[in-house]
């Protein structure tokens, strides 16, 4: 992991006003080619959840190893179609009117491909195709989660009810068995061990037992993927599998089932991924906030910053300041909707009006709270970059 130069980041962004957000060019760059390494070979598609700015996908996109978009939306997927020309939307979709506009248009269905795991997914895609007159792209979604004891215990995600090969088969049946329908692909997300890290600070016995339980799933998800993708071919070919995620890449990239990879979080290396053995990304997404308090000799405060990522609720969902150096949240008001308290070696040295630099825990998020990321090459900034919310889609 490359240390990133704050003294330069602060040059380069002295005449901005807080808050703002950085994306260090040089980390990206790095990160990309370390996630392409990682890959062994197989292409990325690129997580756009992750990202949330059409340039930075773009930018992405252009570099070797790099093919396709995961989307979250039907909508976004809509919009990102009017550029891109392979896109999977990652979630399945209700959305009605939105698959009403995908079947009217005969590019727009070419390009984009939809998420089943049920009949009800079927039916409305089914009914949207008949409406619209163009067939549409169909991917599944198999459950990649560790059920041990019979079903007893879950580890992992409660995403999709295809857990076996035998219900993945017959949703390929029940796809092939409707009129306008097309089966192309099929996703599985480990989450387990591509968003889960192996080496979180803590008990000891917790990072055992996550090591156990990871190890145990990646074997258990080989053989179950290799035989569902096995069952769903002797019903219809495949254009991809896709599968993993970025803390993930390496051995999921290893299955000889899986053609092609999803990931794009650890592009920005959020503090998510700190807690990994196996590689460390260099930081590249911050936020800026300036200090506007001063309550003690040993107290720093900020405007805002309770800038918290999604999940079950806790201090890791929290966002870590980290320049100047020697700085912390405080156990009590932790991060806060209108201010911050800081604490730790490093609050005594700050004046009114100094700025402290956060990492967010996600990535992709800390674009929902901006609408321009400031993107900085060394001392400089190269461009002003809007994010989905600064385009002014609603689409996340």
């Amino acid at each position: 992991m490359h240390a990133a130069d704050f003294s330069a980041l602060e040059r380069a962004t002295r005449h901005l006003q807080p808050p703002f957000a950085v994306l260090d060019l040089q980390a990206l760059q790095r990160n990309a080619e370390s996630m392409r390494r990682r890959a062994g070979g197989k292409p990325i598609r690129l997580a756009s959840k992750s990202l949330r700015c059409r340039a930075v996908i773009r930018k992405v996109l252009a570099l070797p190893g790099y093919q396709g978009i995961l989307a979250f939306t039907l909508p976004e997927a809509l919009w990102l179609a009017e550029e891109f020309d392979d896109i999977l939307v990652g979630y399945p979709t209700a959305d009605d009117d939105a698959l009403r506009r995908l079947a009217a248009h005969r590019q727009l269905a070419d390009r984009i491909t939809l998420m089943a795991d049920c009949p009800a997914h079927l039916d409305r895609m089914a009914e949207a195709a008949a409406a619209g007159g163009h067939p549409l792209r169909v991917c599944l979604d198999l459950d990649a989660s560790l059920k041990p004891l019979g079903g007893r215990l879950h580890f992992g995600t409660h995403r999709s009810p295809l857990h076996s090969p035998d219900q993945a088969r017959d949703l390929a049946r029940a796809v092939v068995g409707r009129p306008g329908l097309r089966l192309v692909g099929v996703m599985s997300y480990e989450a387990q061990i591509a968003g889960v890290g192996d080496n979180a600070p803590g008990s000891p016995l917790r990072r055992a037992a996550v090591r156990a339980l990871q190890s145990a799933s990646r074997k258990e998800l080989r053989r179950r993927r290799a035989a569902a993708i096995r069952a769903v071919r002797e019903v219809a070919p495949l254009e991809f599998v896709n599968g993993g995620g970025t803390g993930s890449l390496e051995t999921t990239a290893s299955e000889s089932a899986v053609s092609e990879l999803g990931a794009g979080s650890g592009l920005y290396a959020p503090t998510l991924f700190d807690t990994y053995r196996t590689f460390r990304p260099s930081p590249a997404a911050f936020f800026v906030q300036s200090v506007v308090r001063r309550p003690a000799p040993d107290r720093a405060t900020v405007l805002g910053g309770g800038w918290t990522a999604s999940g079950a609720a806790g201090p890791d969902r929290l966002p870590t300041p980290v320049w100047p150096t020697g700085l912390r949240l405080t156990r009590v008001e932790g991060a806060g909707e209108v201010q911050t308290p800081l604490s730790g070696p490093g609050a005594a040295q700050l004046a009114i009006g100094d700025r402290v630099w956060f990492r967010h825990t996600k990535a992709g998020e800390l674009c929902e709270r901006v609408n321009e990321l400031h993107l900085v090459d060394g001392d400089r900034i190269t461009a002003a970059l809007p994010t989905y919310r600064g385009e002014g889609q609603a689409l996340l």
